[in-house]
């Protein structure tokens, strides 16, 4: 089934391998892509891949989550982004913006005063955070929406909202980042107001028929924050707010292993998530795209036949292997050659993400194009 057709929404996808976001760091410092992200599409497209979600790009000033983050807050950045789409469309490939905030996971002197669902007091490299105002708040759902709009002015097939792994709508949704007492905290339907007004503004600025989808961190790992029960229920209420699909993921993380689990084995660890779509299946008539250590085509293939997903995700995979997908489907590969050390984020002497295991098949793919 992984190299059938499926759709998300109105977007038809050659088959049903997913590239997840991740932060490619490969933008200058005012947000425009450098050519090596061009270059990184474009491998990736070629090596079959049937999604391309781009890394999370930032839908306002005040929401610069790291160094080399792509900028979508201003409509000078639209030339430069229809660049990434028209070279993944000149290779046959579809390509949806990840549009996010970083709230409080705003690293040091990424921003002058970094702000969250609630005041928060944090350690370096991060800052503190001050509450949000209702007139911020207000604003920021509109930078969301206008971010939906230049993508899909800049050509992208589809915009993916990134409400998983702490950003600021997952910040909202969990009851240990947001503690307000007014009608945006408190209930599960206060802190999910924030994410349906979000989804509400952008569908007024695209089309009706404009793929619309979420990464959603369906789970806070903190037994005091968002739990899997309300989290299904968000993914319940996912089809009525507008959304064509959903990407499981987990939210706030106490710990780099939440989000990141390193040390995957092909056949033995794989899926982490996969109880969660099973989860989120039952709760709603809506595509489950599964991320989460996917690294063998044997297990991909059984998620896919018992249904528990209607798509694949990955990522470090495709940073070692960006030919991936082609390899798979013509039976040159059984699994990802990726050893799961998550050494991909650049270090000080490096520009953007590359694989740097030595030994990897693919390391000759580097994700920063050398």
């Amino acid at each position: 089934m992984l190299f059938t057709p499926e759709k998300i929404g109105s977007l038809e996808l050659p088959n049903r391998l997913v590239r997840s976001a991740t932060a490619e760091c490969l933008a200058d410092a005012a947000g425009r892509p450098m050519p090596r992200l061009k270059q990184m599409y474009q491998e990736l497209a070629r090596g079959g891949v049937g999604l391309i979600i781009t890394g999370h790009m930032y839908v306002h000033p005040s929401g610069k989550a790291h160094p080399g983050m792509t900028g979508v807050f201003s409509d000078d950045l639209i030339p430069g982004l229809a660049t990434l789409a028209d070279t993944v469309h000149a290779e046959g490939g579809a390509i949806a913006a990840q549009i996010s905030h970083a709230g409080r996971q705003s690293r040091g002197g990424m921003v002058d005063d970094p702000m969250g669902p609630s005041a928060y007091a944090s350690t370096p490299p991060r800052l503190g955070a001050r509450e949000m105002t209702i007139d911020e708040i207000e604003m920021m759902i509109d930078a969301y929406a206008q971010a939906a709009r230049r993508a899909k002015q800049a050509g992208f097939d589809a915009v993916q909202i990134h409400a998983a792994h702490g950003y600021l709508v997952s910040q909202f949704l969990s009851p240990i980042a947001n503690q307000r007492s007014d009608e945006w905290g408190g209930s599960l339907e206060n802190r999910s107001r924030f994410m349906r007004r979000i989804i509400a503004a952008v569908r007024e600025q695209v089309e009706p028929d404009f793929p619309v989808f979420a990464k959603l961190g369906i789970r806070d790992e903190s037994e005091k924050g968002l739990s899997l029960q309300e989290g299904v229920e968000i993914i319940r209420q996912l089809p009525d707010m507008g959304l064509d699909a959903v990407e499981i993921s987990g939210g706030l993380a106490e710990t780099s292993a939440f989000n990141i689990a390193g040390d995957i084995k092909p056949g033995e660890n794989e899926a982490i998530f996969r109880s969660w779509a099973q989860a989120a299946r039952e709760a709603a008539d809506l595509p489950v795209v599964l991320v989460g250590g996917m690294r063998s085509l044997a297990t991909m293939e059984d998620v896919l036949q018992s249904g528990d997903a209607q798509l694949i995700s990955m990522c470090r995979p495709l940073i070692c292997e960006p030919d991936l997908p082609d390899r798979l489907s013509s039976g040159a590969s059984e699994a990802s050659a990726c050893v799961s050390k998550n050494r991909c984020w650049p270090r000080k002497e490096d520009i953007g993400i590359s694989c740097k295991c030595s030994g990897v098949v693919g390391k000759r793919h580097s994700a920063s194009g050398v």
